[in-house]
């Protein structure tokens, strides 16, 4: 197994209609380009032993999506392990966020593999607003468990475990 931790935010807002819809972003890069389904991801990113997860979700976000994270309570979404071994624990937070606002961070590779041509492409290349049931299938498979723990959260009269980031 990966010890290799990430931490993200997943953030939320309500309907007029009384629903909720997920802000998640389409992996970015030549790999994800032509790909739809299990292509998306919470805004997370990796941190090291010496960084507090909350405070490695809020720089992660602010990283992938140029933008800082909403203020407000933070959901514990806990943690969950991914395909790959890494362990990656979300939070969520209420708040509204223009996609046309979004100014992604990018990362550098070789492209096309083995041409020694390096690339720089943006880490998320979209973001949009979904319902849980629409972003269930666009997100990598083991990030879905988030969705159904917001549901939970927010299933009781729309209040969760609230707590300061």
């Amino acid at each position: 197994m990966s010890d290799k931790r990430s931490a993200g935010l997943l953030v939320f807002r309500r309907t007029t209609d009384g629903g909720v819809e997920v802000l998640i972003g389409h992996m970015g890069g030549p790999f994800w380009a032509s790909r739809e389904q299990a292509a998306w991801s919470i805004p997370k990113g990796e941190y090291e032993p010496d960084e507090a997860p909350e405070a490695a979700a809020s720089r992660e976000f602010l990283e992938e999506l140029g933008l800082p994270a909403p203020e407000g309570a933070w959901l514990d979404l806990g943690e969950a392990r991914q395909r790959n071994g890494k362990l990656v624990t979300v939070w969520a937070v209420e708040g509204t966020l223009d996609p046309a606002g979004i100014v992604p961070g990018t990362f550098t590779m070789e492209w096309p593999p083995r041409s020694g041509v390096q690339g720089e492409f943006p880490e998320i290349d979209r973001v949009g607003w979904f319902t849980p049931e629409a972003a269930s299938p666009l997100l990598v498979a083991g990030q879905r468990v988030f969705l159904e723990r917001l549901e939970e959260q927010l299933g009781g009269g729309g209040r969760g475990r609230l707590s300061d980031p």
